[in-house]
């Protein structure tokens, strides 16, 4: 999207507004789908963003869901259960029960206990379902490897389940391949280990490299596509003896998102140039910021449209509607021209901030979220007043 369609947009429907360019978020996949080559998968961790959860199985991806909500909604915009790996560390029976009834493609056991209860609730519906072992990557996340050759020793004791592999995901915005590389050494070792000593076949291996994604204004931008460049030699190799699908969230629609917000007042302390927006750290986060220090791409869209406007750029600190010390978008960032009323932009918004921020606090407003496709825009949620969230019952 071009500045002149983000403040279109902005007047329409208002601010604050979550914009996601389905076009990008499309655009993105089929070339992060030509790095890897046609024998790779790929697989979107809707939490990254639920709002692009429906676009993603369109284009044909699988979908990581991680809780009951999220299949929730996965049912409610129609995904093809085939395409959804259920995930999550808590799992309870009746999610289980619940996904296992919705036909999910593939289930995830991240402890003994889940095996367990995959079992127990897939020989209640009489089918058999495929699973993957998650391995644990030193949190709280997966089983350890002793727990998982545990479960493949004994996996004649799970007549109703269908171990096809294994999952494994460390965590999100890495920036040295280093660690990757080494992950991949370690999970060929295991696939050659279960095979050689177990006598169990690694069909598929679900990974999440968490590669980095710029945001900030020191960040190299480039090419953001760099790290699929240099991973996708080591996923081919690997990809020669096993089904490979990489899974990520960020990495696939940071780009797609664009965060617009309208200045609502202006004033100067003690030296300071304070700009105070209608939306604020409730809304928008970015991974890596702290207290505002770091500056995202942000734009004055309002002050690009205006060519007669007179050009003044003063250092401001952007501030958002929360009655906190910390809402602080930006610590000190250059504007030029920045009048009551404009509408800023910033970048990159298109993973997690939709979903991460403390929309509760204060009872403010949150935002609209608009999806952009080829024919126009779609709005995709309203506003909503969390007020009603937080009274009490009566």
């Amino acid at each position: 999207m071009n500045n002149s369609e983000l403040l279109e947009i902005a007047e329409e429907y208002g601010t604050p507004t979550f914009v996601f360019d389905v076009r990008e978020f499309w655009q993105r996949l089929d070339k992060i789908a030509d790095i890897f080559g046609e024998d790779v998968r790929f697989c979107f961790a809707m939490k990254a963003n639920p709002f692009l959860a429906a676009a993603a199985a369109d284009h044909g991806e699988r979908l990581e869901v991680c809780s009951p909500g999220e299949l929730a909604i996965c049912e409610d915009v129609g995904i093809s259960a085939n395409q959804i790996v259920y995930s999550g560390v808590n799992k309870q029976a009746s999610d289980i029960a619940h996904a296992i009834a919705y036909r999910v493609g593939v289930l995830t056991a991240e402890s003994k206990l889940h095996v367990e209860l995959i079992e127990q609730c897939a020989a209640q519906a009489q089918i058999t379902v495929d699973v993957l072992l998650r391995l644990n990557a030193g949190s709280q996340f997966g089983m350890s490897k002793d727990d998982l050759l545990e479960v493949i020793d004994q996996r004649e004791s799970y007549p109703h389940l269908n171990i096809v592999g294994l999952h494994y995901f460390v965590g999100t915005q890495r920036k040295k391949l280093k660690h990757q590389i080494r992950e991949l050494e370690k999970l060929r070792a295991l696939i050659a280990e279960l095979e050689g000593e177990h006598g169990f076949e690694v069909k598929r291996l679900e990974y999440g490299p968490g590669l980095a994604v710029p945001y900030f204004a020191d960040d190299d931008f480039t090419d953001d596509l760099a790290p699929a460049r240099e991973l996708a030699p080591y996923i081919q190799e690997l990809g020669r003896d096993v089904e490979v699908t990489v899974e990520m969230g960020r990495f696939f629609s940071a780009s797609c998102g664009t965060y617009l917000t309208r200045v609502a007042d202006l004033k100067e302390n003690d030296g300071t140039n304070y700009c105070i927006l209608d939306g604020g750290i409730n809304h928008l986060t970015y991974a890596g910021q702290v207290m505002g220090l770091k500056v995202p791409v942000t734009v004055n869209l309002s002050a690009l449209a205006d060519a007669m406007r007179e050009r003044d750029e003063r250092t401001w600190t952007l501030c958002g509607s929360l009655c906190t010390v910390n809402d602080v978008l930006v610590r000190e960032v250059e504007l030029d021209s920045l009048e009551m009323g404009d509408v800023l932009a910033f970048a990159n918004a298109g993973a997690y901030s939709v979903t991460e921020g403390a929309h509760l606090f204060l009872s403010r407003t949150m935002p609209r979220v608009v999806l952009r496709y080829d024919g126009g825009c779609e709005l995709a949620r309203d506003f909503i007043e969390t007020s009603t969230l937080n009274t009490p019952r009566k």
